[in-house]
């Protein structure tokens, strides 16, 4: 009799191992890692900035309100502290996702006074620098991309049947994650950048 006992048991959670139970705490894990690959994306821009700044320094003397933007908005990305916190907390995700904004818009400010300097469009670190930039701003947008999307499928599983009913009993601390949004008025409008 026990033996039938123990295979029901056996059963029962067999079954609810392929029924949902687990997809919250996958698609939490799901989120946190496309928020780190968002996080190591920003990492590399912020590190490739001073390297631009002390290229472009020797060129631009002119252009010092340029380049003390550029350093003055790297600082306030790296001010806020980008931790998990972070994506559970919509208001410090928009003062992030803000101060990222204004390095962007700065190094954009930065690229269009830099046509002025035929020396420095030819200078190989330059060029070299500015192709990492542009890469690595491609990659921002393929990680916030994969971040949106693992926020969509984890708040829809906590929104829809089975999920919702297993957040309720087993999640609910896991609360719905904010997305990005855009911070910058007109940036549904792509930007006019010419990098030759």
């Amino acid at each position: 009799m026990k033996h039938w006992r123990f295979v029901l048991l056996l059963s029962i959670l067999f079954g609810l191992t392929g029924c949902g139970i687990n997809n919250i705490p996958t698609y939490d894990e799901q989120v946190k890692a496309a928020w780190g690959q968002v996080e190591n994306q920003y990492q590399r821009r912020a590190d490739l900035v001073p390297n631009l700044v002390s290229t472009v320094r020797g060129y631009m003397e002119h252009e010092r309100e340029v380049l003390v933007e550029v350093t003055e908005a790297r600082a306030k990305v790296g001010s806020i502290q980008a931790d998990e916190s972070l994506i559970n907390d919509p208001q410090k995700l928009q003062q992030f996702e803000a101060a990222q904004q204004q390095l962007g818009s700065a190094l954009q400010r930065l690229m269009v006074v830099v046509e002025r300097y035929p020396d420095l469009k030819a200078n190989q670190n330059f060029l070299t620098l500015q192709s990492q930039l542009e890469g690595t701003e491609n990659r921002i947008a393929v990680a916030r991309r994969d971040y949106i999307t693992a926020v969509q499928q984890y708040n829809t599983e906590i929104r829809t049947f089975p999920g919702r009913i297993w957040h309720s009993m087993l999640y609910s601390e896991m609360e719905i994650r904010p997305s990005f949004e855009a911070t910058t008025e007109g940036a549904e409008q792509a930007p006019q950048v010419n990098f030759n």
